[in-house]
């Protein structure tokens, strides 16, 4: 496939090729576009570790506080195979950005917290999209994959309304932040609020 080509291709039909067609359209909806900004809002139950360390992992990190029925409201900026991800949670904004894993002999998804790298393998399996982390790094330094924050993370397509279910956690700090939700266009009517 020519560069020119994987340019016309959303990021995440450029990670996982053939793949991509597996989707539920819910899916695939909130993740075609390969150029532009576009905006989805919903809602989203947020839970946080308890611990010591679980609670200073969040902070640092800049996760969202525990709460239920929390406003969310996703940006996102999408150029030359790059997306920039603006999540806000109430009043809390949490930014990455996302692009195609390079010199990797696997498809991965790469995305960047600050100085922190995730690598995720994308797995679609029946109405889900599963994203499980294979690797991470700090400035660019890897890290032990046995101590990268992992955790339950898939995208679902429930009755043709994308859902969200986000865990992270870690062996030395146990959970840190859950969220589960579900998000629409911004631009297109929610006739009744889903569960």
């Amino acid at each position: 496939m020519t560069k020119s080509m994987d340019r016309q291709q959303s990021l995440y039909q450029n990670v996982l090729g053939r793949d991509w067609d597996r989707l539920p359209e819910a899916i695939r909806a909130l993740h075609d576009a390969s150029e532009g900004q576009v905006t989805f809002v919903g809602r989203a139950a947020v839970e946080r570790g308890r611990g010591p360390l679980a609670r200073l992992a969040a902070t640092v990190a800049g996760f969202p506080a525990a709460g239920e029925n929390v406003p969310v409201e996703i940006r996102f900026a999408r150029a030359g195979g790059r997306e920039v991800w603006t999540r806000r949670f109430g009043d809390k904004v949490l930014r990455s950005s996302q692009q195609k894993a390079e010199n990797r002999k696997e498809r991965l998804l790469a995305e960047n917290f600050g100085p922190f790298r995730i690598l995720c393998a994308l797995e679609p399996e029946e109405n889900r999209l599963h994203l499980k982390v294979h690797g991470w790094s700090f400035l660019g330094l890897p890290l032990p994959l046995f101590l990268a924050p992992g955790g339950r993370t898939f995208e679902e397509d429930r009755d043709g309304l994308f859902h969200f279910h986000v865990e992270v956690e870690s062996p030395l700090t146990g959970l840190i932040v859950r969220y589960r939700g579900w998000l629409k266009p911004a631009d297109e009517p929610m006739i009744s609020t889903p569960s």
